[in-house]
């Protein structure tokens, strides 16, 4: 398969993925092996600005250790996350693993409005924000579990950017598509986005007429989630006229 980071993602077709739910991403997964690629318990700062689809820049937190936390030494690891900050390139997400520890702030909100002038997807922690409510005003996707007023260097230091890490119990490797929307954030692996795209699409247009027929009080049988041949030639019928 080669370095994942290679692998070409159309513009188009993360449009594709920005429109299709989470909940629809995660059923396309689940069809190709995948049980569980949803960040649990990760939930936009602001619904009215969630939808987001872009490349994982990671960014990886361990326990901060008493002889590093000496003001030069805690300067040198806001250095490496200052450095993500910076390297972070238009359309990319950053995902933070914070270990799932919300005693302090991944960031706050002068970071996180950086990002958003760098030009990021958006932003994604298992962890905290700090300045939550200004955060939570903000036109820009970020995601994490908690809001604290406590600062990174109380409990975190930066150990690495772009490798491998686990966030809310995802494994999400650089380059990695992440997806979100009001209800939360998926991980696709690269080499699957176009597919999913495009199975996305095509499953989120049917459901739509399923629903339709849902609305109306009719059974599930023969409807949802496995429409008989009626329904699926009442369906192209139904498209065709859509277009």
């Amino acid at each position: 398969m080669g370095d994942p980071e290679n692998i070409a993602v159309s513009p188009a077709t993360l449009e594709k993925l920005k429109k299709a739910s989470t909940a629809t991403i995660t059923m396309q997964l689940f069809k190709r092996g995948i049980r569980q690629a949803f960040l649990v318990n990760v939930r936009p700062m602001n619904p009215d600005a969630a939808k987001f689809a872009g490349d994982a820049y990671t960014m990886r937190f361990v326990p901060s250790r008493e002889d590093l936390e000496s003001s030069e030494a805690a300067s040198e690891h806001s250095q490496l996350q200052f450095k993500g900050i910076e390297s972070i390139q238009p359309g990319q997400v950053m995902v933070v693993d914070s270990r799932e520890d919300i005693r302090a702030a991944s960031m706050g909100h002068m970071l996180v409005t950086r990002l958003m002038h760098r030009g990021a997807a958006g932003v994604v922690t298992d962890g905290a924000y700090r300045d939550g409510p200004a955060i939570s005003e903000t036109p820009f996707p970020a995601y994490a579990r908690a809001m604290t007023a406590s600062s990174r260097l109380s409990f975190f230091n930066i150990a690495d950017l772009q490798v491998p890490i686990g966030c809310a119990g995802v494994v999400v490797y650089p380059g990695d598509i992440v997806v979100g929307d009001a209800e939360g954030v998926v991980v696709i692996p690269r080499h699957m986005a176009t597919e999913i795209a495009e199975d996305a699409y095509e499953q989120e247009e049917l459901e739509t007429f399923l629903f339709t027929k849902l609305e109306k009080g009719l059974p599930i049988w023969g409807v949802y989630p496995h429409p008989n041949e009626e329904t699926m030639m009442e369906y192209q019928e139904w498209r065709k006229a859509r277009q």
